[in-house]
């Protein structure tokens, strides 16, 4: 949002507040300054007048000018164009310095003496308004020959450029700066001086607006008369400082001053493109097929709030409209409709001044000034809104600020910054909130605009109050373990990363993953690509990984802990990991020639890092991530909480990557159990192989279900080492298993081996009818 001091002095009186003052109040308030710079006009540059205007007798594109400068009159030879007789101009004297070295001085032009030179914009240091020299008129204040340009403040002005947040819609003019600021320094605004010139004709007597009974959008219509108008230089000046300024198009440049200057938003519509009805012109405010309001007249004219065309007309009869719809509601529907959209609508989505016959009563009178003469009477149709009440409590206001404020201090704060506030019983306080300021909704809110005019900087600073008492809750032990989910991963060869809840729709979809659902979606997405809540963490992370490949990182291993949402928006906690390239760095002992990362050390890390689980191949694969053959679902407890897998090849082509694996786990699912250490046995283990024939259909958890429920003491692990399979076997299969035996009390004989292994192949007969082969 752009600013300058004279502009401001328009609405509020601030000329004994300095410029590095109201920057330093407007970072207090919550408006912070990005930049601030000065315009000065060089010393020795003054108001000449044209008197005379005479071809050069040797160059073609020369005029030799007599220009006079109050007490002198001087000759200038001037290549501009657009010099004319009568003009009052800048001229730079002789011995002027324009910076850079640009020192002016007596010289002769193809023989003819000239003594200064008549400047361009550009030339004084000031925004480039035409090819050009620049005309000076009565808008700048008043013109006296010899004056130096350096004495006129609103050429010489401060331009401040404030940062606002997307919430701030009502800071987005001029007007909205100063009513700030108002409410800061307790001066009051500005009342707007009224001298509007109308013309003999009403505006219904020339045009006529229908409006259907549907429309979202309040409007307000006035009928201009702009044949004799000419835009005075302050205002192009002010419109090329925003670096909107169109040549040669004084109708376009004004909607633009004034749009910025009210926060009002204006459009309008040229006599020639509405419908003719005997003397009548016709304009038709009604929906589209998207339920957008939109303008029609001979053909579709504009959006409302969404998109205006270009106006390029050479018309001199036009409709000016002002505009205002819910941010919240338009916002939702370009969105939802994802649609084309303009400048303006940048200003509407956040929201514009709802006020907009303060709008329109501005235009007329600045227009007025400068030649236009307006129609009586205005066209409108405006829906009256009830103003969002609060009901406050100035305790619980004190208590969310720590210190106490007094009840009347809050009411004139509020008071100042446009709320209607009506005093109760029990320090509560009745609130309306104006409609300019949508963004506020709760206590919270309401909270945040007294600390603001009150000062951050002016809240006394206490000490924290500590009670001792015991803190010990899920909040505190889910921080715990996430702690040590970290500190394993990261001494697991994984790097943390963080990136943003929100992802691109287009590529959760494209991809298989689910998506919320479309009226729980994003309204106003911080970009494009970020345009949903996400649903998984692994686009990311897999983005994450492309974007270190393609800055040269080969391998690259990250993982996160984070917040994603099912359909309904529903919250919950993941932990993810993923890794691609090399699975060790390039080494003498590998011969510089790694070998890229596999299934069994990914998981080994995985499981190194979150603790025991199992896995078991997946039978729903539901996105276009998982490898449909190297794949599994990790179980933790007999209960399915994530999955291991290859990232798909096509995904790795997409997205530039080598072998890459992934994983996703619910982090509520991971133990987070004190560990217990026991003493392990002195006596010597025996490994024994077993080998039994199973049916190819037969899953081996089931197997390693039968033999867990023994419970046997005896058995300390057991692993699948072989699978064989032929013609013989037919559609069975041979499985060999080894077991670690070991007794903590004693050695174990071949008496007891054998009746360990005994009850092992008891067990899968009885429950599997399978036996040793």
């Amino acid at each position: 949002m752009i600013i300058t001091r004279s502009w401001l002095e328009e609405f509020i009186d601030i000329s004994k507040i300095s410029t590095d003052e109201i920057c330093k109040t407007l970072n207090a308030i919550g408006l912070e300054v990005d930049s601030l710079e000065n315009y000065s006009i060089p010393s020795k540059v003054v108001v000449g007048k044209v008197l005379e205007k005479q071809k050069h007798p040797d160059a073609d594109k020369l005029n030799i000018c007599q220009v006079d400068l109050g007490l002198n009159q001087v000759q200038i030879v001037c290549g501009a164009k657009n010099v004319d007789v009568g003009q009052f101009v800048p001229v730079a004297m002789v011995g002027c310095d324009l910076g850079n070295d640009f020192i002016i001085k007596e010289a002769k032009l193809r023989g003819v003496e000239s003594n200064g030179m008549i400047c361009s914009s550009t030339e004084l240091g000031l925004p480039k308004l035409n090819d050009g020299i620049l005309v000076l008129d009565n808008s700048i204040g008043e013109l006296i020959l010899g004056k130096e340009l350096k004495e006129y403040s609103k050429l010489n002005d401060s331009v401040i450029e404030i940062g606002l947040t997307p919430n701030r819609g009502d800071c987005l003019s001029i007007y909205g700066i100063a009513r700030e600021l108002s409410a800061y320094y307790s001066i009051p605004l500005l009342e707007l001086d009224k001298q509007i010139k109308y013309n003999d004709l009403g505006i219904g007597q020339i045009f006529e607006i229908e409006c259907d009974s549907n429309i979202d959008s309040s409007l307000s219509f006035k009928a201009v008369d702009f044949t004799n108008f000419k835009l005075g230089l302050l205002f192009k000046f002010r419109t090329s400082i925003l670096g909107k300024y169109v040549d040669n198009n004084d109708i376009k440049n004004t909607l633009t001053y004034v749009t910025h200057s009210t926060g009002v938003i204006l459009n309008a519509y040229p006599k020639d493109m509405t419908l003719k009805n005997n003397n009548l012109n016709i304009l038709y405010v009604k929906k589209d097929e998207d339920e957008f309001d939109n303008i029609y007249g001979i053909e579709h004219l504009s959006k409302i709030c969404v998109e205006h065309k270009e106006l390029n007309y050479n018309d001199t009869d036009y409709i000016i409209e002002a505009s205002y719809i819910n941010p919240d509601l338009i916002s939702r529907k370009v969105y939802e409709k994802k649609i084309k959209t303009s400048d303006i609508y940048y200003k509407a989505s956040r929201g514009s001044e709802p006020n907009i016959d303060f709008g329109i009563e501005y235009l007329s009178t600045l227009i007025s000034k400068f030649g236009a003469t307006i129609y009586k009477g205005t066209e409108t149709f405006i829906e009256d809104k009830e103003k969002l009440t609060l009901d406050v409590s100035t305790k619980k206001i004190n208590s969310i600020i720590g210190q106490e404020i007094p009840k009347i201090e809050i009411e004139k704060i509020l008071t100042s910054l446009g709320f209607e506030v009506k005093d109760t019983v029990d320090n509560v306080l009745v609130i309306k909130i104006p409609h300019y300021r949508h963004d506020i909704k709760n206590i919270a809110d309401v909270t945040e605009e007294v600390v603001r005019i009150i000062g951050i900087d002016n809240i006394v600073s206490k000490p924290l109050q500590i009670d001792e008492v015991n803190r010990v809750n899920k909040t505190s032990n889910d921080l715990i373990k996430k702690n040590k989910l970290r500190f394993k991963a990261i001494e697991n060869g994984f790097f943390e990363t963080l990136t943003y809840v929100f992802s691109s729709k287009e590529n959760l979809e494209k991809y298989g993953f689910k998506t919320v659902k479309e009226e729980l979606e994003l309204i106003n997405p911080i970009v494009k690509e970020l345009n949903t809540y996400r649903t998984t963490l692994l686009l990311n992370l897999v983005e994450a990984c492309s974007n270190n490949f393609k800055v040269g990182s080969r391998s690259t291993a990250f993982f996160e802990i984070g917040t994603i949402f099912d359909e309904n928006r529903k919250e919950s906690k993941k932990i993810a990991f993923i890794q691609t390239g090399f699975i060790e760095q390039e080494e003498i002992s590998n011969s510089g020639k790694p070998k890229n990362v596999d299934f069994f050390s990914f998981s080994k890390k995985v499981l190194n890092t979150i603790g025991k689980f199992d896995l078991e191949p997946m039978s729903d694969i539901n996105n276009s991530f998982i490898h449909p053959y190297q794949n599994a679902n990790v179980l933790i407890d007999g209960k399915i909480v994530g999955f291991i897998s290859k990232l798909h090849p096509s995904v790795c082509s997409d997205f530039d990557l080598n072998d890459t694996f992934i994983a996703q786990i619910d982090f509520e699912a991971i133990k987070n159990d004190i560990v217990k250490t026991n003493s392990y046995s002195k006596f010597q283990s025996s490994k024994k192989d077993l080998s039994i024939i199973a049916p190819k259909s037969l899953e081996y958890k089931e197997i390693k279900k039968v033999i867990n429920s023994l419970n046997n003491k005896n058995i300390k692990q057991f692993n699948l080492i072989d699978i064989y399979s032929d013609e013989k076997l037919g559609n069975n299969e041979s499985l060999t298993i080894r077991f670690v035996l070991q007794n903590d009390e004693k050695t174990m004989e071949e008496e007891d081996i054998t009746t360990t292994m005994n009850s092992i192949l008891d067990s899968l007969n009885q429950k599997l009818s399978i036996g040793i082969r």
